[in-house]
């Protein structure tokens, strides 16, 4: 079960990272209606990763099960400190981001509100999750695509 919700989760992160890049250029454009499609999808794929990562932290991960059995000791390690709160926080902050934005945006009064708000939000999303992938060579590094 581990390795199927790892699989699916690490792929959905592909989607996830192409709307936030459709979202933020698409408010860079000053196109409304790409803005809006992207920023759904980047919202509704931020949403089943998180459902997916919180599976992962919270009842199926190696990683997080050796973290929390001793919390303090793994704060000293980078590999477990990444995934116990790393991981999970920047991911947080950019599912937050992406909700806040959608929010702002359709309340925005004026046009160049509305790309603002978006790209200010669809941008520090997209921002955060590059932040937080770990990208294959870092210490925490995993494959492109897991198969």
């Amino acid at each position: 079960m581990y390795t199927t919700v790892l699989i699916i989760h690490s792929w959905i992160r592909w989607v996830a990272l192409v709307a936030g890049f459709g979202a933020t250029l698409g408010a860079v454009a000053g196109n409304d209606a790409r803005t809006d499609r992207w920023g759904l999808v980047m919202m509704m794929t931020l949403d089943l990763q998180m459902l997916l990562g919180l599976m992962l932290y919270l009842v199926l991960s190696p990683f997080t099960a050796e973290a929390f059995k001793n919390f303090p000791a793994a704060m000293q390690n980078p590999q477990l400190r990444f995934w116990a709160v790393e991981h999970i926080s920047m991911m947080f902050v950019a599912v937050v981001l992406a909700h806040v934005g959608k929010v702002l945006a359709r309340k925005a009064r004026t046009p160049t509100a509305r790309r603002t708000r978006s790209l200010v939000c669809f941008g520090l999303a997209t921002l955060a999750m590059l932040a937080a992938i770990p990208w294959p060579g870092l210490a925490n590094g995993r494959p492109l695509f897991r198969i």
